[in-house]
Formats: C-alpha cells, sequence, structure tokens
C-alpha cells in the first residue's frame, strides 16, 4: 500500500508560480512511476505529467510542457511539481498518483495507477 498526501496549493494570479508537493508512504518503492493529474470543474481527470522512481525521466503533457517540471526526492519521499507562467486554464484540483508495481511502460493513463492523493485546489486568477 501507498498513502499519498499533497500540499501546496492555493490562489496565485496568471503569470505566477506554485509549487505542489506529494508526500509518499508506505511501500513506495513498489511504483516505478509517479505523476500528476489534474481535474476542473465539469471534466474528466487528465494527465500532466509523470517521473520514473529514479527521477531522471519525466513526460508531460503538452499543455504544460515547458512550464511545468516534475522531480521528486526519494529521501524525502516527496514528488514536486513545479508550476511557473500559469493560466487561468490550470485552474484544478491537482493529484497525485502511484504506480502499484515496479514494472511497466510509461504511465500516462489514469488506468495505469493505482494510489490517488486527496488532491490540492489550485486556483489562477486572471
Amino acid at each position: 500500500q501507498v498513502q499519498l498526501v499533497e500540499s501546496g496549493g492555493g490562489l496565485v494570479q496568471a503569470g505566477g508560480s506554485l509549487r505542489l508537493s506529494c508526500a509518499a508512504s508506505g511501500r513506495t518503492f513498489s511504483s516505478n512511476f509517479m505523476g500528476w493529474f489534474r481535474q476542473a470543474p465539469g471534466k474528466e481527470r487528465e494527465f500532466v505529467g509523470t517521473i520514473t522512481w529514479s527521477g531522471g525521466s519525466t513526460y508531460y503533457a503538452d499543455s504544460v510542457k515547458g512550464r511545468f517540471t516534475i522531480s521528486r526526492d526519494n529521501a524525502k519521499n516527496t514528488m514536486y511539481l513545479q508550476m511557473n507562467s500559469l493560466k487561468p486554464e490550470d485552474t484544478a484540483v491537482y493529484y497525485c498518483a502511484a504506480r502499484g508495481r515496479s514494472w511497466g511502460p510509461v504511465a500516462f493513463s489514469l488506468n495505469d495507477y493505482d494510489y490517488w492523493g486527496q488532491g490540492t485546489q489550485v486556483t489562477v486568477s486572471s
């Protein structure tokens, strides 16, 4: 089992920055990918980005590429999402997620993940 807790959300003006954190506990070494997703009101949850266990590889949705950066500190069991140049359309609840196994291809889909945090609200004002 893996437990995930997000933090760092809030209200920011367009063009600003926020850094989200995802603290993991439990069998974190069993996850070869950890990711970030987001869900805006009335929309489906969508992929934001993902990172390998080693942190050596990251993958991003086109909508955030060049603005968002995922990193992780395995010593602290924490994953981060640095969000820069925020836009009103980035407003959503952001969730971190972990795959429940240590093997498999790049995890882009919701179905690739077995553990989810409770989410943190990010609101970008125009």
